[in-house]
């Protein structure tokens, strides 16, 4: 695989790099993972699709059905399965870190980019958002700064890169990370020489 970003090339050692995006639910993960991937034509899965592909149900209904430690087991199995990959990028679910295993696998098997907004940028992007089990409280907007407050130490513990999404689309901080992804590259290569 060749990928060209300013002119230097992503080759084999890029492609067997698995890159996983981790954040609060609503922070892109999802959207700048299948633009990540498209760019440098590797592999896009994302947990929540998965777990939901092989469960056969909604998260919201699993979270129902078998509660969040039901939720968080099939969880735990699919990051270990999609970690083990080569090249591949991973958009994982927002408490896929609350697992110690997790985090392990995550910071010892790729690059780990965090994506993170501000509190009134996720209130404002999960308003109207009925397919989250954590938000279905009486005050969404408190469950989101209490989750903010517990995982962000979480996420900031195994993060490679802290990517910013409020005020940037998709587009935009699919480019940033290409570029940290460069100069990584690049801080390799000047390593070896």
């Amino acid at each position: 695989m060749r990928v060209s970003v300013r002119g230097l090339d992503y080759t084999c050692a890029m492609s067997k790099r698995n890159i996983f995006l981790i954040g609060l639910m609503a922070v892109g993960k999802s959207t700048v993972g299948r633009q990540l991937a498209q760019s440098l034509k590797m592999p896009f899965f994302d947990a929540d699709s998965e777990i939901e592909s092989r469960a056969g149900a909604e998260i919201s209904w699993i979270f129902d059905v078998e509660g969040e430690e039901g939720f968080r087991n099939r969880e735990a199995t699919i990051i270990d399965e999609l970690t083990q990959q080569a090249g591949i990028v991973l958009a994982t679910g927002g408490g896929a870190i609350l697992r110690e295993e997790n985090r392990r696998h995550l910071a010892a098997r790729g690059i780990v980019v965090y994506l993170d907004s501000s509190i009134e940028k996720l209130i404002a992007r999960t308003r109207r958002d009925t397919k989250r089990p954590l938000l279905q409280s009486a005050n969404p907007a408190q469950t989101l700064r209490d989750l903010k407050r517990k995982r962000d130490p979480l996420y900031a513990e195994i993060a490679d890169h802290r990517v910013m999404t409020d005020h940037r689309g998709a587009s935009v901080v699919t480019r940033k990370i290409l570029k940290l992804l460069e100069q990584d590259l690049q801080t390799a290569q000047q390593a070896r020489s």
